[in-house]
């Protein structure tokens, strides 16, 4: 079988593929300022015989690998960018920044990025091996932590070629990611006041602080009253100073608005402009909205999903030793008990291990994602199918120090290799069986129905670097 293949030819490249993972994991870059990281995975591309288009999408560290020609076109997606204040030594079972206040892979993205990479490879070296024609192609895309960067790359078209897409996320556990995830804006609010000494004079200022108060509480009231699957998140990127005896003149907040579809969050946006202009309008003070960025829900595709899980099965599950083993139970044991009651398990009867050891059943049915990913534009424009494997700790959560600390260890290696096996395997699935890319054409189009795709961020938006 192919499986068997393509797994040999990842583990023949593991001590490459590892060192890429784990310098990623040291440069920590956050979104649109992933410069070393994409040059890394840019130029191993090149090295593996990839033609490398960089800078698409009129993004610094957007790019693409291309081997092959003509159709089908797969589209193998790579992320690599860190989280902001998640700085955290490797390895160990307590919370110890590298350096205090530096950035740090609190989403697993050096090993996305990374098991991509090692897909890609890999189905190029089976088409060359196996005379096969068409395109797989690595698409290098940033920013995907509040920045959407593939929403991005979609709306300049770069998808709209392509057949099929796979991607994947480092997690707890072994899955196929059945799921529709929620669309969400980014939006900043710029109040502008007047300053004046707050003792002395206060009647002759106008607070911004005051106005990004109001608005928050006004959204805290909005809460109660839009639709329940809908979250709305804020940061007071700007409060005006550090000094209390001055009224703020100048103050911001950035807010995230989610909801499972597009036009939903749109209307709970123009809800919160409301409430935003209110509370220029209460303080007498300018307001400035300024769109960040936003990105749709994952549509789903069961056609490839199941070709996926094929692959996964006959792959197994990473099998791990009992250094790895006696890491995870220290890790471990630093989650609270609610973290803990997050477990993976098959049954109520199944044991509570540290570091999950089978795959999760597939069904086809849809789980609903209370998180965001800019896979979904890819999934409006093109088949899309993703997988989990077991990276960290049964129960941990995303953005947590407890993944950054796994997240360049043999463990997390581990998992980052086998899912570039699967993402490979199903690739290769795809690309011998054209009648299978029509049938997952057939479903995104029937799923669609008669929406068809807009992407969700304005033109003339352009990505932007955290503030």
């Amino acid at each position: 079988m192919h499986t068997k293949q393509i797994a040999e030819m990842i583990e023949n490249k593991r001590d490459s593929f590892i060192k890429v993972s784990d310098r990623i994991w040291e440069f920590a870059e956050t979104r649109f300022e992933e410069y070393q990281s994409a040059e890394l995975l840019a130029g191993t591309l090149e090295s593996e015989g990839f033609q490398v288009e960089r800078g698409v999408g009129g993004i610094q560290t957007a790019f693409i690998g291309s081997f092959g020609s003509g159709s089908p076109v797969v589209a193998i997606l790579g992320e690599f960018d860190a989280l902001s204040g998640m700085s955290q030594k490797k390895g160990q079972a307590k919370e110890e920044p590298l350096v205090p206040g530096a950035n740090g892979h609190g989403c697993g993205h050096n090993l996305l990025g990374t098991a991509s990479l090692a897909a890609a490879v890999a189905v190029k070296q089976y088409m060359e091996e196996n005379n096969m024609s068409g395109t797989v192609r690595y698409y290098g895309c940033p920013g995907e932590e509040g920045g959407s960067g593939k929403t991005f790359m979609a709306r300049a078209g770069l998808f709209d070629d392509v057949d099929f897409a796979l991607c994947w996320h480092p997690m707890g556990y072994n899955s196929i990611m059945a799921v529709e995830s929620l669309a969400n804006y980014q939006v900043y609010f710029k109040f502008r006041g007047k300053s004046a000494h707050a003792a002395a004079s206060p009647h002759l200022g106008r607070s911004a602080l005051d106005a990004v108060e109001l608005m928050n509480v006004g959204v805290n009231y909005l809460r109660e009253h839009i639709i329940t699957d809908a979250r709305v998140h804020y940061a007071i990127t700007n409060s005006g100073g550090l000094s209390p005896n001055v009224v703020q003149p100048y103050a911001e907040v950035l807010y995230l608005v989610r909801a499972p579809k597009v036009d939903q969050v749109q209307e709970i946006y123009e809800r919160v402009c409301k409430i935003a202009k209110g509370a220029a309008l209460m303080t007498e003070t300018e307001v400035e909205i300024v769109f960040d960025k936003a990105c749709s829900n994952v549509v789903q595709n069961e056609t490839i999903e199941q070709v996926m899980y094929k692959n996964f099965q006959e792959l197994g599950v990473p099998v791990h030793d009992e250094e790895e083993l006696k890491l995870a139970k220290a890790v471990r044991a630093t989650l609270t008990e609610q973290e803990r009651q997050t477990a993976e398990r098959l049954s109520a009867d199944t044991p509570d291990p540290d570091m999950v050891s089978w795959i999760n059943p597939y069904t086809g049915a849809t789980i609903p994602l209370n998180g965001s990913t800019d896979v979904g534009d890819v999934s409006w424009i093109t088949p899309t199918a993703q997988c989990t494997t077991a990276c960290f700790i049964n129960g941990s959560t995303l953005h947590s120090w407890q993944w950054v600390t796994l997240g360049a260890t043999s463990m997390a290696h581990k998992g980052m290799l086998h899912a570039g096996k699967v993402m490979a395997s199903t690739a290769v699935d795809m690309l011998k069986n054209p009648e299978l890319i029509e049938k997952a054409k057939a479903e995104l189009k029937q799923r669609l129905g008669n929406t068809t795709y807009v992407n969700p961020i304005p033109e003339g938006v352009m990505p932007s670097v955290k503030k």
